[in-house]
């Protein structure tokens, strides 16, 4: 009988094991989060709120854990800030001034000891508010690339990791509030619904929607555990990759460095429909997103077996960026690793295009200055102020040109 019960047992097993099949919805879940009716999901908005509830029924169609302080949700209200260089005010009672956001959390309990987080943020601009580089009539920012990109990756990662390397757990998080200044990642890392000293490494995908011809991928946070390195380049099928060692940046990874957690942060770059109206759903490389999802499950089963990683600090360049008063109204190739500094879009009636410069040009000296790459690009810009003018020379299809630009 007890043979019996025990083949049973495993058949049983078996079967359920059988139940659960991979399925790749990328594509699918980037159209809907980037579909006009939810109105550029702007933080605490009915949009948001579809795209919250879109997200917990993909979570638990995967079958995973609610993890959120209310299900899978966990809210939390805030003040708006009047001065940008003021800490936001969360607030317990919810006022007529104040907005409330909702980060969306599900987990996979494999009962060990440390927990891999992986997430993305999934607010945007709505009709164009916090950042928008649109001028014109109001529209819907979609954010298909920021952020619906990320989410989508992060969600295929928790379809990909809900049977498989098993030697952590994992929490899946989907931000809100980044828009508005790493809000909803910010307010989870001081009031988080798991031990955060059990945390072994957090990874956050932020625009991984629009991989280039030459498969160039931007990865920060390389310097925040001495196995990074190794492990990136051991698992890497073929991207050019752009490391940058610091753990502080403008997305979310940066609230969890700053709880002294190891992070990755991968980024395929800026681009013309940056925080504009055009960010839509069919101008995503869905192969190069399959492609880095494929890539970060390498990383963590590469490091499945590995011990909990190392925390080392970084230097916060964030603190050394000069400080300007003006600038040239150009969108910086931010994957770009040549001398000088490419332009990878002109805004519209800024000084730079008024100067006659166009995409694709690199700016090798501003003024009195050699410029080699971004940070000699700011500390150049860093000394003119309103009504000043001076010379601008660029790199344009193998020829040097000259202009100047007026501030």
């Amino acid at each position: 009988m007890k043979k019996i019960a025990l083949l049973g047992f495993f058949i049983t097993l078996l079967g359920c094991n059988q139940e659960y099949k991979y399925e790749n919805k990328i594509k699918e879940d980037v159209i809907y989060l980037a579909d006009d009716k939810l109105e550029g999901r702007e933080t605490g908005s009915k949009g948001e709120q579809l795209a919250a509830a879109y997200i917990v029924e993909r979570f638990k169609e995967l079958g995973l854990q609610p993890k959120g302080t209310d299900g899978f949700y966990q809210s939390f209200s805030f003040k708006p800030k009047t001065d940008p260089h003021s800490e936001v005010a969360y607030t317990i009672n919810p006022e007529d001034s104040t907005v409330t956001g909702t980060n969306v959390l599900a987990f996979i309990d494999n009962q060990a000891e440390n927990t891999i987080i992986i997430g993305a943020h999934y607010d945007h601009l709505g009709y164009g508010s916090h950042g928008s580089l649109h001028r014109g009539e109001k529209e819907i920012h979609n954010g298909a690339d920021d952020n619906a990109s990320g989410v989508a990756v992060m969600l295929d990662l928790a379809a990909k990791l809900k049977q498989t390397n098993t030697s952590n757990n994992y929490l899946f998080m989907a931000f809100s509030g980044e828009e508005m200044g790493l809000l909803g990642s910010n307010y989870f890392t001081k009031n988080a619904t798991m031990d955060l000293s059990k945390a072994n490494y957090m990874i956050n995908m932020d625009m991984v929607g629009r991989l280039k011809q030459d498969s160039t991928l931007a990865v920060y946070g390389v310097g925040t555990s001495p196995l990074w390195k190794q492990t990136l380049s051991s698992t890497n099928p073929g991207f050019k990759l752009i490391e940058n060692e610091s753990g502080v940046g403008p997305s979310d990874h940066t609230s969890f460095y700053l709880h002294d957690i190891p992070v990755l942060h991968f980024f395929t770059g800026q681009h013309d429909d940056y925080h504009r109206p055009g960010d839509d759903s069919e101008k995503l490389n869905y192969e190069g997103m399959n492609a880095i999802s494929s890539y970060i499950f390498d990383v963590i089963t590469d490091l499945d077996k590995s011990e909990k990683l190392a925390f080392t600090k970084t230097k916060n360049e964030s603190e050394e960026t000069p400080r300007f008063k003006v600038g040239l109204g150009v969108v910086p190739d931010y994957l770009y690793d040549g001398e000088g500094m490419r332009v990878d879009g002109v805004s519209e009636d800024k000084p730079a295009q008024k100067a006659g410069l166009q995409k694709g040009d690199v700016v090798i000296k501003l003024g009195d200055s050699t410029i080699v790459d971004m940070m000699s690009y700011m500390r150049a810009l860093s000394v003119f102020t309103a009504g000043d003018s001076t010379q601008v020379v660029v790199k344009r299809n193998g020829e040097t040109v000259e202009a100047v630009v007026q501030f």
